[in-house]
């Protein structure tokens, strides 16, 4: 199980969020990232391991960019 405060979820709530700015359902927010409704609910969520393509499609489709921090 997932830490609530973990990576993975940070990023879900984020994605959530800006989706729901944006005025979009899930579906067409998977539509626009080439994803399934599926995987972009785990990645909402923080659930499941999407690839990083799929995730970076998700980030795109929203504005948004990933930074990696050392």
């Amino acid at each position: 199980m997932i830490a609530a405060d973990s990576p993975l979820q940070t990023l879900g709530a984020a994605v959530r969020d800006e989706r729901r700015a944006a005025q979009l359902t899930q579906t067409q927010l998977a539509e626009l990232a080439g994803c399934s409704d599926r995987t972009l609910r785990d990645i909402e969520r923080g659930a499941g391991s999407p690839s990083i393509g799929t995730v970076v499609a998700v980030l795109d489709a929203l504005g948004l960019g990933l930074e990696v921090t050392a």
